[in-house]
């Protein structure tokens, strides 16, 4: 009887597991496949797509999306220079400002750590709103046309405080005492011994803060006049609206001599696609297990 039940426990443990893991391989075909539709259209020729719709296998091959991306490779490879640089940037500051708002919100011997959490959490509720943010930036702080124009407005986020904060929580109290008995400052605590700990959690936050500079343009549509400093986002949407811009008045276009017969219209929105998110897709899996490790931890204690 008792090998009995343990031979039914073990074929529910087995169903169990294969639909586990059945189900996670139908999520990352999910996930996938999209992308790898995007990458062949962006490889398709254009008249191809118009007679036989998007397909997995391209089947006539063409690199006239790229091509026509590529025309000006200096001021693609100078966006990519700028987007890299506030992302770098960025993420350094923004990593080591949301560090330390977190540890000290974090600390049990603070007095006035409850309202400082209040206080962080709040901004997550309200902010000042675009036209205040548009004033302080232009007016008060003078960053027209400068780079930290685009980095300065999002270098801290409550959220990633918060979950800074959580994973900070988790660390006794009694290692930071002993390191004051042993005559350590603040600053040597926190760069020497909290920082090391906080591996995990400073990974997956750098990855989001990475996302969130790489992905930035509507800041850059805001503040930067200057085309040397467009950073790559804001330099595809640019031209995204040119390719709809040509497409939708062919009369106009057709006046000026411009065949558009031949234009990788789709394909370079596809291309497009792939030229922005390509390097972050490329780095992501070095910060997978800090990602998922970091997130759960820093997820438990708000």
């Amino acid at each position: 009887m008792v090998r009995r039940c343990q031979t039914v426990a073990r074929k529910k443990f087995e169903f169990s597991k294969l639909f586990i893991n059945l189900l996670f391989t139908v999520l990352s075909l999910v996930v996938i496949l999209p992308f790898l539709l995007v990458v062949a259209v962006s490889l398709t020729d254009e008249k191809s797509l118009t007679a036989n719709g998007y397909q997995f296998i391209p089947e006539t091959f063409s690199l006239d999306a790229y091509r026509y991306l590529l025309d000006a490779p200096d001021i693609l490879f100078r966006a990519y220079g700028v987007t890299i640089t506030i992302t770098i940037a960025g993420a350094l500051l923004g990593l080591l400002l949301t560090a330390m708002t977190a540890y000290v919100i974090s600390r049990q011997d603070y007095r006035y750590n409850r309202v400082t959490t209040f206080y962080v959490f709040f901004t997550m509720l309200f902010s000042g709103g675009l036209v205040p943010s548009y004033i302080l930036i232009t007016q008060y702080l003078h960053l027209k046309d400068s780079l930290w124009a685009l980095i300065l407005p999002i270098l801290l986020s409550p959220f990633n405080i918060m979950v800074m904060k959580g994973f900070m929580s988790k660390i006794p109290l009694e290692i930071i005492e002993s390191a004051k008995i042993d005559g350590a400052r603040e600053f040597r605590i926190f760069f020497r011994i909290i920082l090391p700990l906080s591996t995990p959690a400073l990974a997956t936050l750098g990855l989001l803060i990475s996302f969130t500079y790489w992905n930035e343009w509507f800041n850059a549509m805001l503040y930067i006049d200057d085309p040397n400093k467009v950073p790559l986002q804001l330099l595809l949407v640019r031209t995204l609206n040119s390719i709809e811009f040509l497409t939708t008045n062919s009369e106009f276009t057709g006046q000026l001599g411009i065949d558009l017969s031949s234009f990788p219209n789709s394909s370079a929105r596809m291309a497009i696609a792939v030229l922005a998110g390509g390097p972050m897709l490329v780095i992501f899996p070095f910060f997978q297990r800090f990602f998922v490790k970091g997130l759960t931890v820093g997820s438990l204690k708000g």
